[in-house]
């Protein structure tokens, strides 16, 4: 489905172009692979599509261009065996889009999958960010190593900015090596309060989990099934299984998975919500304290839920039009697939209290203060 309303499109390869094009014109939808892009949004669609490309696997970084697409960055650094560790999703089928996801929009959106609870988000990994403001001015921070260093930090702030502040042009990312191997431990048939639970336990084990995920029973009889995953070298993880299952033998015996690429194919699904792509039903995703999700999910009673983060991080099915965020009494909700409507009656992003608001509005004054940028996206 379409949500934005554009007059023209304009297409920027060099940061010159895309200053002038910022100064002379505006209002702008930002656009990377419009893969990720969820709130509204109005004005000429801007796009960047430089192609720097500096990568030393030695050191474990990497500096590319924000318009570079996030698959042909993960299959270069695959040729290193290296990797983006925070596990970036593609939320393109899920949202009816059919374009290749970029950098620019990985980090605007702070995207990160299962992995996170391991090494964190998209914006940890993040150590410098060169963009171009409001005013058409270059603008820079960060480098391609962490150091301590006083003011603002822009590398955080860019990323989850959804494209309010600025242009991204260019972004410094660490890289992690492709481990050796991986194994997901598999218990069927827990209740979603025992799952997480289990994920609780796991998760604070010493036994270095990179996923913990539960889904619900489906239809064509698959039980229901909470998932554990460990990656690393060989003979560490089969000893960390084994002291993994030890340590949760009273909940059963659970099976493991040691072939890799159905290990690969089942966190993907988890990380590009697979299960709802195609579904009817608006989807949203929740923020929330694990030990409260499964009262959380019978209160709000979802078509389908999706625990991710190990019950962190809910990806919920919901009928459509319905107002999930008048359910909660905690948390954080974001409405990631409905219809415009119900977008713009529900509102996208989780209503900010009235400091964060605040500081929100400074912000963008400073960076963007004629409001060129995606006006209207965050509220």
């Amino acid at each position: 489905m379409s949500i934005l309303a554009t007059v023209k499109d304009i297409s920027c390869d060099s940061e010159a172009q895309l200053c002038e094009a910022i100064r002379t014109g505006g209002p702008f939808v930002v656009k990377g692979g419009g893969t990720s892009r969820i709130g509204l949004a109005e004005g000429d669609r801007l796009r960047w599509t430089g192609a720097q490309f500096d990568y030393d696997p030695g050191a474990l970084t990497l500096v590319v261009s924000a318009g570079m697409a996030v698959d042909a960055v993960s299959a270069r650094l695959a040729e290193e065996h290296q990797r983006l560790a925070f596990e970036p999703p593609d939320l393109g089928p899920l949202l009816g889009g059919d374009g290749a996801r970029s950098i620019g929009g990985m980090v605007a959106t702070n995207a990160s999958g299962p992995r996170r609870v391991a090494v964190g988000a998209c914006r940890d990994a993040c150590l410098g960010v060169r963009f171009v403001d409001g005013r058409g001015k270059i603008v820079k921070n960060g480098g391609r190593v962490m150091k301590n260093v006083t003011g603002l930090d822009l590398v955080k702030l860019m990323a989850g900015s959804q494209g309010t502040l600025g242009v991204l042009t260019e972004v410094s990312l660490k890289t992690q090596p492709i481990p050796e191997t991986t194994a997901t431990l598999i218990f069927e048939g827990q209740t979603e309060v025992e799952a997480v639970n289990t994920m609780s336990r796991a998760l604070g084990t010493p036994f270095d989990i990179t996923g913990a995920a539960h889904l619900r029973q489906v239809a064509d009889g698959t039980p229901a099934r909470t998932l554990l995953r460990l990656e690393g070298i060989e003979s560490a993880v089969r000893y960390r299984v084994e002291a993994l299952q030890q340590r949760l033998s009273d909940l059963g015996e659970a099976a493991v998975e040691w072939e890799a690429a159905q290990s690969e194919a089942t966190w993907r699904a988890i990380r590009d919500v697979t299960r709802f792509v195609g579904v009817p039903g608006d989807v949203w995703r929740l923020s929330v304290t694990p030990s409260e999700a499964p009262g959380l999910v019978a209160t709000i009673a979802p078509l389908d839920v999706i625990y991710d983060w190990g019950g962190g991080r809910l990806w919920l099915l919901m009928s459509a039009g319905t107002d999930v965020r008048a359910k909660m009494g905690k948390g954080h909700a974001t409405l990631v697939r409905a219809s415009d409507e119900t977008k713009r009656a529900l509102g996208v992003f989780p209503p900010e209290n009235r400091i964060v608001a605040q500081l929100s509005k400074g912000l963008r004054q400073k960076f963007d203060p004629e409001q060129k940028f995606n006006p209207g996206m965050m509220g």
